[in-house]
């Protein structure tokens, strides 16, 4: 067995002063946990977006009627309480699991060699996008759940979802220019996808907002809108998303493009039509609490199709690495 070494007074301060770069120093992570590491923050982010739903569909928005306290005197749920309680601080604790999901995500890519400063920054950009939804989320509960800022929530951890996905994709490629795969109508064909995909994520939090689950039991201020027009609306942005999805998809197959963007373009139609199920039974059932919590995860799920379609139209070779040409022919020769 090769021996540990021993922490010396010099490694103490050193671990104290900068522990990320001290890790750093001693430990090189493979590709593959780099990649396991972005991947687990960006499930997390989904995860405390549908916990987050849990609460509000059982109820449970003010179950801790204050922040950061569960209640005045008590940072956790006491006997007094109903499990409404139990239900909102458990999401609370999730925030913590959260917050290591990012933190391992950093330490990776930290650790990973050769440095990569771009992977270091978007897991930063996570944490701070996490620590301020959190004070957000007090907010949340300090306002009686205020529908707009219940919506503000929403959009800001689909935020951080979209640094996980871009952080995730990045870990599998490399640090050179970015290389397009498609042509110019294409991608702008995908973004005009990306717009439309925003805009129904938008109004599906003015649907939340003026619907019928409010979070609490108490008389908790709605969006001054009727939902059933706004849920239209959202239907039909819906089937916007969906026809351009298919048009891309019929695109691509018609200019013989590379797998990448095909598959992926295959995948997020899939999850849009189950989504669109899901949404149209929810509709038709008075949007009993369980689909519209699956309807919540579908949304995520939808968004980050989105993303890795818009991330697959492109490629990155790694930097450090002289692709075969006219410049490299020049280069060997000169050496030679």
């Amino acid at each position: 067995m090769v021996p540990v070494p021993k922490l010396t007074r010099a490694d103490a301060v050193a671990a104290l002063r900068n522990p990320l770069a001290f890790i750093a120093a001693r430990w090189t992570p493979e590709p593959r946990t780099v990649q396991r590491a972005a991947l687990a923050a960006l499930v997390m982010s989904v995860v405390i977006v549908v916990t987050g739903g849990a609460v509000r569909l059982t109820g449970s928005g003010l179950g801790c009627p204050t922040w950061p306290e569960c209640t005045d005197g008590s940072l956790t749920p006491t006997t007094a309480l109903s499990y409404h309680s139990a239900i909102e601080f458990g999401n609370r604790m999730l925030t913590y699991v959260l917050c290591a999901a990012v933190g391992w995500a950093i330490i990776a890519a930290r650790s990973e060699k050769p440095y990569r400063r771009s992977l270091t920054r978007l897991g930063w950009a996570q944490f701070w996008l996490v620590m301020s939804n959190a004070v957000l989320g007090g907010i949340v509960v300090l306002v009686g759940l205020n529908p707009y800022t219940v919506a503000a929530h929403f959009l800001l951890a689909t935020v951080l979802m979209t640094v996980a996905a871009v952080m995730w994709q990045r870990t599998r490629e490399g640090d050179g220019a970015p290389r397009p795969l498609v042509g110019k109508a294409v991608q702008q064909l995908v973004w005009f996808l990306a717009v439309a995909s925003v805009l129904l994520i938008a109004a599906g939090t003015v649907v939340t907002g003026a619907g019928p689950h409010a979070g609490d039991s108490s008389d908790v201020k709605r969006i001054p809108i009727d939902w059933e027009t706004v849920a239209k609306l959202h239907a039909v942005l819906a089937w916007i998303v969906v026809t351009l999805t298919f048009a891309l998809w019929f695109v691509l197959k018609a200019v013989d493009a590379p797998k990448g963007p095909l598959h992926r373009t295959r995948d997020l139609f899939l999850v849009l039509l189950g989504q669109g199920v899901i949404g149209y039974v929810q509709y038709f059932t008075h949007l009993p609490e369980l689909l519209v919590g699956l309807h919540m995860l579908g949304s995520c799920l939808v968004w980050i199709g989105v993303l890795r379609v818009l991330l697959a139209l492109r490629e990155r070779a790694d930097a450090a690495v002289d692709l075969p040409g006219p410049a490299a022919e020049v280069t060997v020769g000169t050496r030679a």
